[in-house]
């Protein structure tokens, strides 16, 4: 078939954060390149109407409401998807707060769910990986704000930072296992998360981040779906440890 490296059928993904906005569109779009698809959210809301999108495009999917911070109900998940080959560990929360104003209690829920949960995942997918044999991807989700500083977003810039050092450790500890392991660094997307000041405000803020970029816009969902689709292919097989970055050209690393 055409492109067939980017064909995923026969292959199991679970995929994390799924009830909206990224997490969403890549339960979508891995289904349509033929994976059974697990979703994974605390919304359960959400959850149906992404199973409502991924069977009405013709594919399977299986919901687990679930919080990704609980370890043993996260491990549970993964383990009732069965020979998994493909972890798309996309869930994540908001914060905003000054360093001076950044409380305990802060820290403790954005850690919980932006590197605990991700630990987690790759924990459970990676064992999953190994004792069946399957030389699988993990994709995490890391952020642009890893790239620069972020005023009012330490305790979410600080989580994703180490999203991506656990990327990089973890890509090396399963290789010989023929596991990949990559991290995607989105720009700025419009998802539920980013669209969550007043409409003024929040129109305001997407023109001046589309002045930002070379490409004079912000990105969507689809746009980060298919990084992530490229990660858990055969397109990318001899791609580990890396960080993708959709971004519209933001910020352009080394």
């Amino acid at each position: 078939m055409p492109l067939a490296a980017y064909d995923l059928t026969g292959r199991t993904a679970f995929v994390t954060g799924a009830a909206s906005g990224i997490g969403r569109a890549t339960a979508v779009l891995l289904a349509r390149a033929g994976a059974t698809v697990h979703c994974a959210d605390v919304a359960r809301k959400g959850l149906d109407e992404t199973h409502e999108l991924v069977v009405g495009s013709g594919g399977t999917a299986h919901i687990h409401l679930v919080d990704v911070s609980d370890h043993d109900r996260l491990d549970t998940a993964v383990a009732t998807a069965g020979r998994l080959h493909i972890m798309a560990a996309i869930a994540g929360v908001m914060h905003s707060s000054t360093v001076l104003e950044t409380r305990d209690e802060d820290l403790d829920r954005i850690l919980a769910v932006n590197f605990k949960g991700v630990l987690y995942a790759c924990q459970a997918a990676a064992r999953s990986m190994i004792g069946a044999g399957v030389h699988g991807s993990i994709i995490t989700m890391a952020s642009g704000a890893v790239d620069a500083a972020s005023p009012g977003l330490l305790c979410y810039s600080a989580a994703k930072a180490a999203v991506v050092q656990l990327t990089k450790t973890l890509a090396n500890e399963v290789g010989s296992h023929g596991i990949r392991v990559n991290a995607v660094a989105p720009g700025w997307i419009r998802t539920p998360m980013t669209d969550r000041h007043d409409p003024a405000r929040q129109t305001k803020a997407e023109a001046a981040m589309a002045r930002l970029s070379p490409l004079g816009r912000v990105g969507e969902p689809a746009d980060v779906a298919h990084a992530v689709l490229h990660l858990a292919s055969d397109a990318s097989s001899f791609t580990t440890g890396q960080i993708l970055r959709p971004n519209g050209g933001v910020a352009m690393p080394w």
